[in-house]
């Protein structure tokens, strides 16, 4: 475990630098989990920060909008809505698996229960109630009929990993010893080990987020931005133009909501 942790928190591996095409701006947003009020807060100022300069923008969600936090519901229409008005693009997380299968499959909704599943389910409107008191079997039933095809269409278009430019955007990170055309689906939205010490480059620069980590962690060969939203008050979104690699968050503390804009170390 030592050498481990001693490997996460090694200096980031030299190499070429990153670029995204001219022209073009990325926002990469970690991992929401529920977290409405800081994903209002962030989109607010990712919109702001877009206006101060001409670019073909485009924002990546990186997957895990629901569970855990209070207002998954409430996350995954404003994602929707913010879609509908401008290039946002989301991968499909771990969360989000959970989420689908759960409607079908009685072991992944006890499995979707313990890991955040009732916080996304009382946000379709499941009383606190019929989650304390109900048999699995008919909680499901009831969760089949509260959340809306139209979500799951929703959900169901999300995607696996991007490119753009000299960078990979996928939810969990990717298997060292495949090529990216190779990649296995839960791989990408599950994997830590070997990914996460892999001190060698990839064929890109992979953006993720699905491993919390207090700051944003900047390896060179990946940059990690799931900053643990749903229990940090943290939401932190990756700013890619040419070679310049920055951050904007969004943080609560005393139920105050406050943007900072950072430099990458």
């Amino acid at each position: 475990m030592l050498q481990f942790l001693r490997t996460l928190l090694a200096p980031r591996a030299p190499g070429p630098v990153a670029h995204i095409p001219q022209g073009q701006r990325v926002y990469a947003v970690g991992d929401i989990h529920g977290r409405l009020d800081l994903f209002e807060a962030l989109a607010g100022a990712i919109e702001a920060d877009d206006a101060r300069g001409t670019a073909d923008t485009t924002v990546i969600l990186l997957g895990d909008l629901v569970d855990r936090g209070p207002a998954s519901a409430g996350v995954l229409a404003l994602a929707r809505e913010w879609q509908a008005r401008r290039k946002v693009r989301i991968l499909y997380g771990n969360h989000e698996e959970l989420l689908v299968k759960s409607l079908t499959s009685l072991e992944t909704m006890r499995h979707f229960l313990r890991h955040g599943g009732r916080e996304t389910m009382q946000s379709f409107g499941i009383s606190a109630k019929d989650l304390a008191s109900a048999p699995v079997d008919e909680l499901q039933e009831l969760w089949a009929a509260a959340v809306p095809a139209d979500v799951l269409d929703f959900i169901a278009g999300f995607e696996e990993m991007i490119r753009i430019g000299d960078y990979l955007f996928v939810h969990a990170g990717i298997n060292p010893a495949m090529p990216l055309a190779e990649q296995k689906v839960s791989d990408l939205r599950w994997i830590r080990e070997p990914f996460l010490s892999h001190q060698e480059p990839f064929e890109a620069v992979v953006v993720h987020g699905h491993s919390i980590t207090d700051q944003p962690q900047d390896k060179g060969n990946r940059i990690g931005i799931d900053t643990g939203a749903y229990s940090s008050g943290r939401l932190t979104a990756l700013v890619l133009e040419g070679a310049t690699r920055r951050y904007i968050e969004a943080v609560e503390a005393g139920g105050t909501i406050s943007i900072s804009h950072f430099a990458s170390a």
